[in-house]
């Protein structure tokens, strides 16, 4: 037993020698490919940096030449906006020059601009309008339909500036089956302006007094040389209308210039002729009317409600904006006050202020720029015209 056991022992110490042989052996290649992963992750490692640093290097040169590319621009933008400036400055003083001469101030010029510029582009329609017609019909047609009636129109750009069969003046027309004379001129006023010669034979304004003046032969009608209103004069027996429709307003309120009347609150007078005035203008317009045509009946209609911007920034409407005697809504009430004042001649006063349905909540669909009219607009605004005319008319319907 004992020897066995001797045996054992002594053989298992001859494997455990092999086996610690192995171990070494085994431990020997273990390190080595330690070392080798070591060695590859250092490579993979310096693999990554050098890709990491030359991607620097070509962002690097990217930036560069961005700031390059940018302060180009950038030079290229303050070029152009130094031209701009300057070409602003010589159309500032050029603005200027021409409103010291016409005794305006910048701003009242550029507030008015709407209305001129409607006013430029309607005189230059009218004109390659007659010109092409005259070219292409060189012998007018009778217009042989039976009309019920016959309105002329006396107004601005409002009733002016769309005379196609969306404008106010051909829905009247259409909704009244009458003969309609449009007279209107876009940027005109009821009144007078101060600087404006009030004698016949030097008269050259085209506001509201000047159309009754030259309506009566007062003056020349070569005053409206350009314009349909010359047309009008030429072609419309005045002492067939069965209604003249008066609409102005918004033109007086925005000059700045025109007073709505020289009474004023506190009981004081203005200093200024009737005729310059918006109540006063308007007055005389009636007086001289009816006077000429007894039989005929006169519309008076006050400007409608407005919104005013400057660009795209709102500045006010009727019943806040001021410049300088009073909101558009007391042009509005002081031509209801003319109106009432003529009851008794057969004047009529609509208040397209505050009854034609053009208010803050409808602006944006019934006003194109927040003066002029939509489509939509102008149908609503008209509509309601003839139905005051058609009411008067034949009251029994």
């Amino acid at each position: 037993m004992v020897e066995w056991i001797q045996n054992y022992f002594g053989a298992d110490r001859k494997v455990g020698g092999n086996m610690g042989n192995t171990r070494n052996t085994r431990r020997g290649r273990q390190n080595i490919n330690t070392l080798l992963v070591v060695l590859i992750g250092f490579c993979i490692l310096a693999i990554i940096e050098i890709m990491y640093g030359q991607a620097q290097i070509r962002m690097e040169k990217e930036r560069l030449a961005l700031e390059e590319q940018n302060s180009q621009t950038v030079q290229e933008l303050k070029e152009e906006w130094q031209r701009l400036q300057e070409e602003a400055a010589v159309t500032t003083s050029k603005e200027e020059q021409a409103a010291a001469g016409s005794g305006e101030t910048p701003s009242e010029s550029s507030v008015k601009v709407m209305e001129n510029t409607q006013n430029t582009q309607n005189k230059q329609e009218t004109k390659d309008q007659k010109t092409e017609e005259k070219a292409q019909a060189p012998v007018e047609e009778k217009d042989d339909r039976d009309y019920s009636m016959q309105v002329v129109i006396l107004g601005d750009s409002i009733m002016d500036g769309d005379r196609t069969e969306s404008g106010a003046a051909d829905i009247i027309s259409e909704q009244l089956n009458a003969k309609v004379y449009n007279m209107s001129m876009g940027g005109t006023t009821a009144a007078l302006l101060p600087t404006d010669p009030a004698g016949y034979d030097q008269w050259d304004s085209r506001c509201l007094l000047g159309v009754v003046n030259a309506i009566l032969g007062n003056i020349s009608k070569d005053v409206f040389n350009g314009y349909t209103a010359k047309d009008v004069l030429e072609t419309c027996d005045f002492s067939k209308t069965d209604y003249f429709i008066i609409e102005y307003g918004v033109n007086d309120f925005l000059t700045g210039k025109i007073p709505n009347s020289r009474y004023l609150e506190d009981g004081e007078t203005l200093a200024v002729r009737s005729d310059c005035t918006y109540t006063g203008a308007l007055d005389s317009a009636i007086v001289k009317l009816k006077g000429a045509f007894p039989n005929a009946q006169i519309l008076l209609v006050g400007p409608h409600y407005c919104q005013i911007f400057s660009g795209k920034t709102f500045i006010g409407d009727g019943y806040s904006l001021d410049y300088g005697y009073g909101p558009l809504i007391d042009f509005s009430r002081g031509a209801g006050y003319v109106a009432e004042q003529h009851k008794e001649d057969g004047v009529i006063f609509f208040n397209a202020f505050e009854e034609s349905g053009i208010d803050a909540e409808t602006a944006d669909s019934y006003l194109e720029d927040g003066v002029h009219m939509t489509p939509l607009g102008a149908r609503v605004y008209a509509e309601k015209l003839a139905a005051i005319i058609r009411s008067d008319y034949a009251p029994e319907e």
